[in-house]
């Protein structure tokens, strides 16, 4: 029985098919060299393999893609490998991080390159502005050294330089030299629009947890920090205040003495709503805090913030003296964290102008009154309480 011949047409597709693997492959012989440049990122590591040569020419094919990163924000991005993860997984969540735009491209660029081994469970520092060549460099070469700033709530220019100091190789001055100068920032910040002249950057250094490399300047964290704070303060919020009657200056300067009082939570709408009720009627503020950042650093009690405070000290001549001057110190007094933002943006509704500490609870709660009687009656309750 005679052995049936194979169709001319399959002949033609086997020959085409032929004809463009040898030319992919003459092609990638001549183009895939070019990978291994300094700008295409870690250089090659071929064995020669059909599936390098693919991968070689596919990149090749696609490296304007890998020169483009995934995003323009530059704020540090911690990403975190878990052992036992696969590099599929590990691209598929940088892309879900919004880190990378293609996790197969990502995948096909650490296999040629032979990265896929060296990559380790981990807590890395990344960015959005990162290309897919430098992503793979940075979890290949492991967690660069970095250090951790924590700055809390209610802390002035100074202490924020002192704290910073304390965490880092960075020292007090140079921060402060850096914030000092609010001018210097205003054209980068849009929200620093309403700061007067001459006016430093207290009150605009968002509290929160930054991870800095050690390689970083003062300049560099001051600027996280006002991006940290227009991405909390935002937009809407801004156009809030402006509801107001208040500009953004405002805000943070009465938010930063509600900071300073407010111990409990729940009161800071409270107490805001006494301050702007106080302003509403043009009475004076008379905050102890302003009062307490006039006077400066005490050396005696090794603290920027007096207390308590004496009838001497309430008769201090400050513009930040609100027992001396009405409507609100030129400036912040603190670094106001967004709760105490929001409280004067949202302040409770009531008709309180008065407040002090709850003498009996000690817990940091306050009692709040409407008339100066109310406010007597309190003061008595006190009396004699240890």
């Amino acid at each position: 029985m005679a052995r049936r011949r194979a169709p001319r047409s399959l002949w033609r597709w086997l020959l085409m098919i032929g004809t463009v693997v040898f030319f992919c492959g003459a092609l990638g012989a001549v183009l895939l060299p070019r990978l291994g440049r300094p700008d295409a990122g870690v250089g090659p590591t071929l064995s020669g393999s059909p599936l390098d040569w693919g991968l070689g020419l596919y990149l090749f094919l696609r490296r304007d893609d890998l020169q483009q990163p995934a995003g323009n924000d530059p704020t540090p991005v911690t990403f975190v490998i878990q052992p036992g993860q696969s590099v599929t997984e590990v691209a598929q969540a940088l892309e879900e991080a919004g880190l990378i735009r293609d996790a197969f491209l990502f995948r096909a660029y650490v296999r040629y390159h032979r990265l896929d081994r060296e990559i380790q469970a981990g807590e890395y520092t990344l960015r959005k502005t990162m290309t897919i060549p430098q992503v793979a460099e940075a979890l290949r070469a492991g967690r660069k050294a970095e250090w951790t700033v924590r700055i809390r709530e209610g802390l002035r220019l100074e202490e924020v330089a002192e704290a910073v100091a304390a965490q880092t190789h960075l020292s007090a001055s140079a921060v402060l030299s850096a914030a000092r100068d609010g001018m210097r920032w205003r054209a980068r910040f849009a929200f620093l629009a309403d700061l007067p002249p001459g006016a430093t950057l207290e009150g605009y250094l968002f509290p929160d947890t930054y991870r800095l490399a050690r390689d970083a300047t003062a300049e560099d964290l001051i600027a996280r920090m006002l991006e940290n704070f227009g991405r909390k303060v935002t937009p809407e919020r801004i156009a809030a205040a402006r509801t107001r009657g208040l500009t953004l200056h405002q805000v943070v300067t009465l938010a930063s003495i509600v900071e300073r009082e407010a111990v409990l939570p729940a009161e800071r709408p409270l107490i805001a709503s006494v301050y702007l009720n106080r302003l509403a009627i043009g009475m004076k503020l008379d905050a102890d805090p302003t009062v307490q950042y006039a006077l400066g650093y005490q050396a005696d009690q090794k603290t920027w913030w007096k207390s308590p405070l004496t009838l001497d000290d309430l008769q201090v001549d400050s513009p930040y003296n609100t027992y001396r001057y009405p409507g609100l110190p030129p400036g912040p007094i603190a670094s106001p964290g967004l709760a105490s933002i929001e409280a004067v943006l949202n302040p409770a509704q009531t008709d309180y102008l008065y407040f002090m500490a709850d003498c009996l609870k000690k817990d940091g709660s306050h009692w709040f009154a409407r008339t100066q009687e109310e406010h007597l009656r309190n003061f008595q309750r006190c009396q004699g309480s240890p």
